[in-house]
């Protein structure tokens, strides 16, 4: 059976250009405003060579997007979900290329901004995925906190 996570990044972003730098303010930002210690998370099918294919929108790439790509246990950790792998390529191909959801993703913090039903920031769409009523509601932390499963 194929193994399927929730993967919550706990890491920094290494280099010192201004675009790095930004994210990791970004990332900070996230943490502090949700009281956790994850800044961003995926839907990840694991695959061979300690690879997975990866699931989110992403504020890096701009949206909705899927990618391929390691998850080091020292910047993600990993929560085992009950998930068929015919979901997660349907709701992407429902949501492929949307746009990312700042105001949602603000939201969390400030719940007068209220979020894009046409965009979609990372934990809301982890949480769509998974099939949780109002996913816009969720962050990062806030989704581990709900499946509350034991990290891999």
């Amino acid at each position: 059976m194929t193994k399927i996570y929730l993967a919550l990044y706990k890491g920094k972003k290494d280099g010192k250009d201004i675009k790095t730098r930004l994210l990791r303010c970004a990332d900070w930002a996230v943490r502090q405003s949700t009281n956790g210690i994850y800044s961003h998370c995926e839907i990840a099918i694991a695959k061979e060579n300690g690879v997975y294919s990866c699931y989110s929108s992403s504020i890096r790439d701009g949206g909705v997007r899927f990618k391929v790509m390691p998850l080091p246990p020292d910047k993600w950790d990993l929560i085992r979900v009950d998930l068929p792998e015919q979901r997660v390529h349907e709701f992407y191909a429902q949501t492929k290329g949307a746009k990312y959801d700042w105001a949602g993703c603000l939201g969390i913090a400030l719940p007068a901004l209220r979020q894009n039903v046409k965009k979609w920031f990372c934990s809301e769409w982890c949480a769509g995925c998974l099939g949780y009523d109002q996913p816009a509601r969720f962050s990062p932390n806030g989704l581990a906190k709900q499946l509350s499963g034991s990290l891999k």
